[in-house]
């Protein structure tokens, strides 16, 4: 999920771990994990063999299963959103950023179906215009912005929050459908459904 710089070498594991590394290789085994399985079948004293360390050790850090998937849902945010901000810097802003946060919505729930499906089942419900400074929510942020960029000028509240719901709506149930086989994965499919989106905002009243 992280970039290599963020990443702990597992192989390397075995000489030892400064203060905080063990538990960014405990995460790290965690999300390697669940590329090939469901949440029910992550285990901690397995992933406790695979960084090279006790089922003590990894206790820890996550007294239980929760706490450990609790920690991979919340990397898994923190790289949306990183995925998301990069996506929208290279496009330039604006509409066309806008657009770029939502394929690689999409695309990111594709390439971690598990990992996604979790994040979607495990987080609170959220108010788009109450986002708390305390919640790691960097994805809803940057979504909230940018329906202010979107929508018409002088536009209510309740329009914000309705467009915001709208957007995300779109881009999920289209990652949803691809994710359960209901529609084929198809790279114009996602930039029209998604443009469709934006379009929809920018237009609306």
């Amino acid at each position: 999920m992280s970039g290599k710089d963020n990443s702990v070498n597992i192989e390397n594991s075995k000489r030892g771990y400064h203060h905080g590394d063990l538990r960014v290789a405990l995460v790290q085994a965690g999300l390697e994990m669940l590329k090939t399985r469901s949440a029910d079948e992550v285990s901690l004293r397995e992933i406790a063999r695979m960084v090279g360390v006790s089922a003590t050790a990894v206790y820890r850090h996550f007294p239980d299963k929760a706490a450990l998937l609790g920690a991979l849902c919340d990397e898994g945010g923190r790289e949306l959103a990183r995925l998301q901000v990069e996506a929208m810097k290279k496009s330039g802003g604006g509409r066309p950023g806008f657009d770029a946060v939502g394929r690689a919505y999409v695309r990111f729930a594709l390439d971690n179906p598990t990992l996604f499906r979790m994040m979607m089942t495990t987080r609170p419900a959220v108010d788009f215009l109450d986002i708390q400074p305390d919640r790691d929510n960097s994805a809803l942020q940057l979504l909230r912005e940018n329906i202010a960029a979107l929508v018409p000028a002088g536009a209510t509240q309740e329009h914000r929050r309705i467009a915001a719901l709208r957007a995300w709506s779109i881009v999920h149930g289209l990652a949803m459908l691809m994710l359960d086989n209901q529609v084929p994965v198809d790279e114009a499919v996602i930039d029209a459904v998604v443009n469709s989106a934006s379009a929809g905002i920018a237009t609306s009243r």
